[in-house]
């Protein structure tokens, strides 16, 4: 068959529908076959093991935290699939260059570079061969050095880092970089979450979540945004879905349906595996349009400040945390009118959602005397993204839900 023909053809899809709960025996299937699959499934093993465990190290998967919980398995799908590729025996030598061009290499996917394994050696790009070539460490040193005395100030020099680096070594790159004279410091957190450092440093004066571990036990309402945590970091699916059996509410707004913000069966359950069981993990769910976040939470606001209003002309309690906001917020007056500046044809139509739909967010939220509202890269990767975490964290101060047991804001 010509290549032509072949073009022609519907593409027959790759993929079927699933009707079952995030995790499970999918999951299980899954993680078995990335281990056996891997190049070194006996000390994998014992890598998984120490995942995330008190002597072992951090899941390089993603950033969620540590339960304080003891336990064997530590670790979910996406943290065994992420330590078998870390822990590869493959490698990259000065063979691998000989037989590559940089402009060879450019043609190559990112997966494909990755797959071929971990760097043995310093390696120099030589300009007149298109190639790395090995030098010494002595040599690196040197010309590390010389690029960094030729810059005419420190602060021209970034000075990147991973995620994935230990806190010792990370904590000896700052004091190097400190004495050189910088503070540029740009790593894959700036990617995700400059704009929550943005916006959470001028709302609240400091640019990181003000919530941990334990606060999840003690929230009465877990707000999720823009977030999939079956997806990015599914550890954070039993706590929500402990949340929902105590009876807190845990209210999800994505504009697409994340099975794992629906269900979710606990690979680590034998009970749950055994009569394919799963538990809720979310009370209700709402939809915005692409964007339509912060109408959402303007919405929010603009109910709340006419409860309030409600509340004080019949002399019932307040909506407000008035001693919170008297002793540790100013510009009140001014949110205040920007709220009733917003109409609310603008807040329905920018949002996507009904009038009902937010009121019912909004009467969730009141109901809650500690709530915690997370966040993630579908609040953070857009142009209106600081206002957006900013109007998160005003509607949070509202009503007191920063620095104590139970509530704050949750940038994952």
């Amino acid at each position: 068959m010509s290549i032509h023909h072949q073009a022609d053809k519907t593409p027959t899809p790759r993929y079927k529908p699933y009707k079952g709960a995030a995790g499970g025996w999918g999951a299980l299937i899954s993680v078995t076959q990335a281990w056996l699959g891997s190049d070194n499934a006996l000390k994998n093993l014992r890598m998984m093991l120490k995942t995330n465990q008190n002597g072992g190290f951090d899941c390089p998967g993603c950033a969620w935290g540590d339960s304080p919980e003891s336990g064997m398995v530590k670790f979910c799908e996406n943290g065994a699939k992420a330590v078998n590729w870390e822990a590869t025996k493959r490698r990259v030598d000065a063979g691998f260059f000989a037989r590559y061009s940089v402009s060879a290499l450019l043609e190559q996917s990112d997966y494909w570079l990755e797959y071929q394994g971990r760097l043995t050696e310093p390696m120099a790009y030589d300009a007149e061969t298109d190639r790395y070539k090995p030098i010494s460490w002595d040599s690196a040193f040197a010309l590390i050095a010389k690029h960094l005395k030729n810059l005419p100030s420190p602060n021209m020099a970034e000075f990147y880092t991973s995620g994935r680096a230990s806190n010792e070594a990370a904590y000896l790159y700052q004091l190097f970089v400190r004495a050189y004279g910088t503070n540029n410091f740009p790593d894959c957190s700036n990617m995700c979450h400059e704009a929550s450092g943005v916006a959470l440093s001028q709302s609240v004066g400091v640019g990181k979540g003000t919530v941990t571990f334990e606060d999840f036990e003690h929230a009465d309402a877990i707000f999720v945004l823009g977030q999939n945590p079956g997806t990015n970091h599914p550890r954070m699916l039993e706590p929500l879905r402990e949340a929902v059996q105590r009876g807190a509410q845990v209210v999800c707004v994505n504009p697409l349906k994340e099975r794992g913000l629906e269900r979710f069966q606990h690979p680590q359950h034998p009970v749950e595996m055994l009569t394919n069981g799963d538990r809720p993990t979310n009370t209700a769910y709402f939809r915005p349009a692409l964007g339509g976040d912060m109408a959402l939470l303007r919405g929010m606001a603009k109910f709340l400040l006419q409860w309030e209003r409600d509340a004080q002309l019949a002399n019932e309690p307040s909506v407000f945390d008035h001693a919170f906001l008297n002793e540790h917020t100013e510009g009140v007056l001014e949110y205040l009118a920007a709220i009733d500046d917003t109409s609310w044809d603008g807040i329905v139509e920018q949002s996507g959602l009904t009038l009902a739909d937010i009121e019912q967010s909004a009467r969730m939220y009141a109901k809650g005397k500690n709530v915690i509202m997370c966040w993630a890269m579908g609040i953070t990767q857009h142009r209106h993204s600081v206002a957006t975490i900013q109007e998160i964290a005003n509607l949070m101060l509202l009503r007191g839900n920063i620095g104590r047991p139970g509530a704050g804001l949750c940038p994952v």
